[in-house]
């Protein structure tokens, strides 16, 4: 039976191992009874299969598969906004901004960018460092709330990047959580349905939906993609050692973009509707943010999280060698690595140069460590996002 963490346990009455721990299910993460997580060789052989209904012969033949992050790429738009641009637009200056966020430039599309192309250039990138070629992809996953279409951009990826052998493609929609569950889902993929090469992209446009009048918002939000080839490994290699998400609608009123009806004043709408009968053309609202409450939710339990998935790792935030945190405010990044207690050297963090960049922020930020020889591997790293919906979640990976 398929569960949160990305394992799957058995549903059957006599299971023969050669060493199998209990495996139980706690929460949104995963644990073995004897405090290992990550290092379990578990091959089951299930007497009287043949004799179980389909539903009930679901065996997990690839739970002692593990996954590993073995590339990155990122991109990012060519025109860069500094907050002295900014200030020429709202009541605003560069020491405001740099202060209260840790923010001092952003990159956002022109009118000869796309988000899909941001997109493919980042996978491309992750690809050629892995080593990979676009016809060995067994899925592609998008994870972005700004789509350049209503049904997702997934699809286009796929085909831009020639992956002659029509593998999966789908979207992830969860704002600047996004690319957590992308790599959780990459390893449900790998870990329960035997694929080897799964790429996560996180990407956002977020300056389409951004009120350029609002100086609390339009300071904070700019455009990328990043990409992490993960690929199937033996349980030894695992380099996803467990992982905590969690959501709360009730929060939704503190940070949304919502769908609202275009207003019209002809008798026929933009999409043929006769008015006050059928359905009015709709688009989505600018983003609004209550950035105190924000703020105060992502210093509570981005820690919370974090611990949370080291607990079940069985790992001593002594083990982490880098944090990496969703690149909201450098505030945030800050309190959370104080309440953590975490050396400030050892926390990455590439704010200043491009906003929050939503679900791109993460990869788009250990892409650059990776490459600058920051992050090496055989390196753990703690990572959470946080934000829209109100979701959030953690996930202590190792590179490479």
């Amino acid at each position: 039976m398929a569960n949160a963490s990305g394992l799957f346990t058995p549903s059957v009455p006599t299971v023969k191992s050669r060493y199998c721990p209990s495996l139980g299910i706690y929460r949104s993460g995963f644990w073995f009874s004897d405090g290992v997580s990550r290092r379990t060789v578990c091959s089951s052989v299930t007497q009287g299969a043949e004799k179980l209904s389909p539903s009930e012969s679901r065996i997990p033949r690839f739970v002692s598969k593990g996954c590993k992050l073995v590339g990155c790429g990122s991109a990012v738009p060519s025109v860069q906004i500094s907050n002295d641009d900014l200030s020429k637009i709202v009541d605003t200056s560069d020491e405001w901004i740099s202060v209260r966020t840790g923010i001092r430039n952003r990159r956002i599309l022109s009118g000869k960018d796309s988000l899909t192309d941001l997109a493919v250039e980042a996978a491309k990138k992750a690809l050629q460092m892995a080593e990979v070629d676009p016809d060995d992809v067994d899925l592609v996953l998008l994870c972005t709330s700004t789509p350049e279409d209503l049904f997702g951009s997934a699809p286009q990826i796929q085909k831009a990047l020639g992956c002659k052998n029509n593998p999966l493609a789908y979207d992830i929609t969860a704002a600047c959580s996004g690319f957590i569950l992308g790599l959780v889902s990459a390893a449900c993929h790998i870990r329960g349905g035997g694929f080897k090469n799964v790429l996560v992209i996180g990407g956002d446009a977020l300056s389409r939906y951004v009120d350029w009048t609002d100086r609390g918002s339009c300071i904070l939000f700019g455009d990328a993609a990043g990409a992490v080839l993960v690929q199937a490994c033996d349980i030894e290699e695992d380099g996803l050692f467990a992982f905590d998400m969690h959501s709360d609608g009730e929060g939704q009123r503190h940070l949304k973009a919502t769908m609202k009806e275009n207003e019209m004043d002809d008798q026929f709408g933009t999409n043929g509707s006769l008015l006050k009968l059928l359905p009015k053309g709709s688009s989505y609202s600018c983003i609004e943010m209550n950035g105190k409450e924000v703020f105060r939710f992502a210093v509570r339990v981005v820690p919370q999280t974090i611990e949370s998935a080291l607990e079940k790792a069985g790992l001593h935030r002594s083990s982490i060698d880098w944090l990496l945190l969703h690149q909201a405010n450098q505030r945030i990044i800050d309190a959370v690595a104080t309440r953590l207690e975490f050396p400030s050297e050892r926390v990455i963090s590439n704010l200043a140069n491009y906003g929050n960049t939503s679900a791109a922020s993460i990869p788009l930020a250990l892409d650059e460590a990776v490459r600058s020889g920051k992050v090496q591997a055989g390196h753990t790293i703690a990572t959470a996002g946080f934000g829209a919906g109100l979701t959030w979640g953690s996930a202590i990976i190792r590179w490479g």
